[in-house]
């Protein structure tokens, strides 16, 4: 893994709008790496402390936050301030705050775009 592909993911992940998650593996496909859902893990828990990247709004493909218990409360209290709601499972509904994700063009022209 190299820094440039996670700088790609953070560049894909700052494309999420505020009150939207997506998934780790949504992230993966529009970084680049089909099943790389890991990948987009590490990237993120490899993130300098004082960043800039909602990394706060990638969960799993269920719907639920992926991270141990006190990250969990912050990631939730992050996400429920920006309008996402979640169900009575701990799920956050897909269908309705899921990311569209990128058009091709705008895909192509983040990730060539300078950090």
């Amino acid at each position: 893994m190299t820094s440039s592909l996670f700088e790609q993911i953070f560049k894909i992940v700052c494309c999420i709008p505020a009150g939207q998650v997506a998934t780790y593996g949504q992230v993966a496909r529009l970084a680049g790496v089909p099943r790389g859902a890991r990948t987009v893990g590490w990237a993120l828990r490899a993130m300098p402390e004082d960043s800039d990247v909602p990394w706060q709004r990638v969960i799993n493909a269920q719907g639920s936050l992926s991270l141990d218990p006190h990250g969990n409360a912050i990631q939730r209290a992050l996400l429920e301030a920006e309008g996402v709601v979640f169900g009575p499972e701990g799920r956050v509904d897909l269908r309705l705050y899921g990311w569209a994700g990128l058009e091709p063009a705008e895909r192509e022209q983040i990730l060539s775009s300078e950090p």
